[in-house]
């Protein structure tokens, strides 16, 4: 039996979500460390491969191994799986080319990019306040990804890189709007295990494009990798038990501040004043969504709360 969301712990919450956060940066820490020694099509294989037995016996843990086995819609999450697969690949592909700061500043926009496919797949409303978001947030992507795209010192692998972790970011935000379709029909746990393990066989296929043989020792890296991606996947779902996802959401954003400090000690990168003033735009934009958001629920509440006319 599944254990029930006992109460709201905010602390908890928050602590949980911190600590995906910096398990997800030091992750792809390591991506961007082995990604000269491997192709991302195998890294991407060995980050899936190790955090299907953690899920598993996360499922397990929860009592919902036999919802995230059971599914009412495979080819969704088929679908799924190669969008988040894809998604994922192009994301390793910019760390390998770009600085982490960048790409942790880049991926910011998935959330702007989601709100934009709500309204035209989902049929949801955009108002003013949110048009205004995403026009804030999109002038910021813009101004990270220019320096990349025109001028004189033009790099040409780095442009590759950005429009990779461009192209990652709007596939991030289909999975979105797919993962709410799917969970209308389907347990989370199903979303959370079907996904590792169709990413898991989707990545496989890229040996035929030539793979490394790991040492003993980047093995043991490669699959830390892995274990390190399944229980950040694991906290980040876990925070959400504790606390709502508008309070938690602006942490999302302390991956820039350990992007920046892993980034520098370990690899030598500083971000740009370019960089960083487009992502406090696009950082901008969705906290303006999110307090849009918070505002839409106390007026839901004021709604619920009021008598009912009609009694």
């Amino acid at each position: 039996m599944a254990k029930p969301l006992t109460s709201h712990r905010p602390v908890l919450a928050v602590s949980l979500k911190l600590s995906a956060l910096v398990l997800f940066t030091a992750m792809q820490a390591l991506v961007k460390a082995l990604s000269d020694d491997f192709p991302p099509g195998e890294i991407v294989f060995f980050r899936s491969l190790f955090a299907v037995p953690v899920i598993i016996g996360w499922l397990v843990y929860r009592g919902e191994l036999a919802q995230g086995l059971v599914v009412k819609k495979p080819m969704g999450h088929f679908w799924r799986g190669v969008l988040g697969t894809s998604a994922m690949g192009l994301t390793f592909t910019g760390l390998s080319l770009l600085p982490l700061p960048e790409v942790t500043a880049i991926g910011y926009a998935t959330p702007i990019f989601t709100l934009i496919l709500a309204a035209i797949m989902l049929g949801e409303r955009i108002r003013m306040i949110r048009i205004g978001a995403v026009a804030i947030g999109l002038l910021g992507v813009l101004i990270m990804i220019w320096p990349r795209l025109g001028g004189n010192n033009m790099d040409t692998a780095a442009t590759i890189g950005a429009l990779c972790v461009l192209v990652a970011t709007m596939a991030r935000a289909f999975v979105q709007i797919h993962i709410r379709q799917l969970v209308q029909i389907d347990h989370p746990a199903a979303v959370v295990f079907y996904f590792s393990l169709t990413a898991t066989l989707l990545s496989s296929l890229t040996a035929f494009w030539g793979w490394t043989m790991p040492t003993w020792e980047q093995a043991l890296i490669l699959a830390t990798m892995g274990l390190i991606g399944g229980v950040a996947q694991i906290l980040v779902t876990s925070s959400y038990r504790f606390g709502q996802a508008s309070m938690l959401a602006p942490y999302d954003y302390t991956t820039m501040l350990f992007a920046i400090v892993i980034g520098y000690v370990w690899f030598d990168e500083w971000p740009t004043l370019v960089m960083l003033g487009g992502a406090a735009l696009v950082i901008a934009g969705n906290v303006l969504v999110i307090l849009r958001e918070r505002q839409l629920g106390v007026d839901r509440g004021k709604d619920k709360s009021a008598p009912d006319p009609k009694a």
